[in-house]
């Protein structure tokens, strides 16, 4: 009886220690996450092709490199293990018709019963509706602007970050930030930033960071811990009038992200799409 006993636990042992190192993740592996993608545009007259000829074709084609992204690592997934969204913010919210309708089709949800039809419709969807909104603003001339404080301050919490998801926000915009209906100041801090913003406070030199640090300048940071988020900013264009604005620019975006706890960002200066693409592409799959 004790033999058969024992002999049962050596075999109980040895099923075990197979099945572990069998399911033993390797250096360098990593488990199948389930992505969870936001973008925020800025739809402000930087898209103006009078003022910037090819940056709204920049950003639709920034999209695409996001979209092309998830979508690889939907096919890189097992069916049943898929669970991964991905949708598009505005704030405020363009003066379109039927924007409410678009920005639905540009919520995405994949799970194990999505169809190759379904991976087709993102692809379609994001290659036409973007376009549509952002030639919509051109078209009327009237730009929504981005007020990309505002949306930290109320939404960046509820809408980007989930529970068991890699949460990663995506921002297109120029690293200027500033709208009419958000001009706040704090001692040193400010809910915005612009070139004459830049110039007045004398960020021209090579000492920028050591005016910062003593004027105690930044944006006006929140009592978030983004600490399970991402954010990837595309797009930044600084004034080529001051050698040291983009430097300043990443300044700023760097300290307020590290003041909320984001878990990590990256600022990339606007570039062509062909050599930002294998960037994002990396930047995604982790």
């Amino acid at each position: 009886m004790k033999i058969k006993l024992l002999y049962s636990l050596i075999l109980i042992f040895l099923f075990t220690s197979s099945f572990k190192k069998e399911n033993r993740i390797e250096p360098g592996q990593s488990k199948a996450q389930n992505l969870n993608i936001s973008f925020l545009l800025d739809l402000s007259d930087r898209i103006d092709p009078k003022k910037n000829p090819d940056f709204y074709q920049r950003d639709l084609q920034y999209i695409k490199s996001v979209e092309k992204a998830f979508i690889n690592h939907i096919k890189e997934k097992k069916i049943l293990l898929l669970d991964d969204q991905m949708q598009v913010f505005f704030d405020p919210i363009p003066k379109m018709q039927g924007i409410d309708n678009l920005s639905q089709q540009l919520k995405v949800n994949f799970n194990k019963s999505i169809s190759k039809k379904d991976i087709q419709n993102v692809d379609r969807n994001f290659s036409e509706i973007p376009s549509k909104i952002y030639q919509n603003s051109i078209k009327s001339g009237h730009y929504a602007g981005s007020d990309i404080w505002k949306f930290f301050k109320n939404n960046v919490q509820n809408y980007c970050i989930k529970e068991k998801y890699r949460n990663i926000l995506v921002i297109l915009t120029d690293g200027y930030m500033f709208h009419e209906k958000s001009i706040v100041l704090k001692g040193g801090k400010s809910s915005y930033i612009t070139p004459a913003f830049i110039q007045t406070k004398k960020l021209t030199s090579a000492n920028y960071l050591t005016t910062i640090k003593k004027n105690n300048l930044g944006f006006i940071p929140f009592e978030h811990n983004l600490k399970d988020l991402e954010i990837i900013v595309l797009g930044i264009n600084p004034s080529e009038k001051n050698p040291y604005e983009e430097d300043v620019i990443k300044q700023y975006w760097s300290d307020w992200f590290k003041a909320m706890n984001v878990k990590k960002f990256y600022l990339q200066t606007t570039d062509l799409p062909s050599f930002l693409d294998p960037v994002i592409q990396k930047i995604i799959k982790g």
